[in-house]
């Protein structure tokens, strides 16, 4: 198969959707590997270190896409990258559709056939593609929410950890998954005092358990997040509902009870934003301010440690694509359920309900799809 990585357009996108050493593996299992030039160079990888891989270097986006059969990203394709698909042709990256009719209608326009990390899944119920990133996410959020917070960038001024004398943040973190576990993580290490939310018992019993009682747990719901919302410095929004629009926790109206200069840190932006006033944001211009909040919404968060994150999402993509690859979209999805799960479109026809909801959209199944 001819496996093309074009380089990320997205605004301060500087990951790459195939590290060298994927590229040497699919190369050995005797497909051609096609990469942009400069496709690696936000990341660290040179067009050097893909030859010595045994890719070939193409110069421009349009060659990728008109030499592959499969097209392996990052992000979502953006509207001009779009216009490159053709019917037949595999695309193998983050979509996060629900939010983006867009783009939902252009890949259906397209004829591709589109399978999205974030919906493909594991044995253990989990999302294998999605969870580097998400660890990525979380662990950032408290670090890019620690500088929300200084005073000359509208925030309140408070220092996460406080000082002897002076008490330290109060972050609360609505969701106590991958990305919740990991903010909770780095924030509790800063010193903030922490409360995660979430509707799972048993998960917030493992935190307890895992944090022996450096944070607080509280079981999620309205009452109890705007209970908080006076008292918090930082909310961190960590809530997912696979391949489905978020759902929006904190209202317009529920930002006046929150102290001028509060942080919000929205990780849920990619399917829409937990927040009802959030919108996505860039790494050039993060934050923005709504009734004296102060919103980070950046839409890629870990394209700010681009090089970490490309080879943490290379770990976890590489046997998905290399059994795309091997085997052709349809006989791989038939031998993995799990990776049909991450089957979103497929000629003209969408095949992941959650999208299908969100959109108003027809749906059809992947399995009908496979047969298609």
């Amino acid at each position: 198969m001819k496996i093309g990585c074009p380089t990320e357009i997205k605004p301060q996108e500087f990951r790459v959707g195939m590290t060298p050493n994927a590229a040497q593996e699919a190369v050995a299992h005797g497909h051609e590997v096609y990469i942009q030039s400069g496709a690696g160079l936000g990341s660290g990888f040179t067009d050097a270190d893909y030859t010595a891989s045994g890719a070939q270097i193409l110069e421009t986006a349009q060659e990728v896409f008109a030499t592959a059969d499969m097209i392996v990203k990052v992000k979502e394709p953006q509207a001009g990258e779009r216009k490159m698909l053709r019917e037949g042709q595999l695309l193998f990256t983050y979509l996060h559709l629900a939010p983006d009719p867009s783009q939902t209608h252009d890949l259906l326009a397209s004829g591709c056939t589109a399978i999205a990390y974030e919906t493909v899944t594991d044995a253990n119920g989990g999302l294998p593609l999605l969870a580097p990133m998400s660890e990525v996410a979380g662990r950032l959020a408290p670090q890019v929410g620690a500088w929300t917070l200084q005073k000359a960038n509208g925030g309140r001024g408070v220092l996460m950890g406080g000082v002897p004398g002076v008490r330290p943040a109060n972050v609360a973190i609505i969701g106590g998954g991958v990305v919740g576990t990991a903010a909770a993580r780095v924030a509790v290490g800063m010193g903030a005092n922490v409360t995660v939310l979430d509707r799972s018992l048993p998960r917030l019993s493992y935190l307890d358990d895992v944090f022996m009682g450096r944070l607080t747990t509280q079981y999620s719901d309205r009452g109890a997040i705007a209970e908080l919302l006076p008292t918090m410095d930082m909310v961190v929004g960590a809530v997912l509902i696979p391949g489905a629009a978020a759902p929006k926790l904190v209202t317009r109206e529920q930002l006046s009870l929150m102290a001028p200069g509060a942080a919000l840190v929205d990780v849920a932006i990619d399917q829409g934003g937990c927040f009802e006033t959030s919108r996505a944001t860039t790494h050039a211009d993060p934050i923005y301010e709504v009734n004296g909040v102060m919103h980070y919404c950046v839409a890629n968060m870990p394209g700010a440690v681009a090089r970490t994150s490309t080879i943490a999402l290379g770990n976890a993509t590489m046997p998905f694509l290399l059994a795309l690859a091997d085997k052709g979209w349809r006989k791989a999805c038939e031998d993995d359920p799990h990776l049909l799960n991450g089957l979103n479109v497929h000629a003209g026809q969408l095949t992941y309900y959650a999208v299908g909801k969100a959109l108003g959209l027809d749906v059809i199944s992947p399995t009908v799809a496979l047969k298609s």
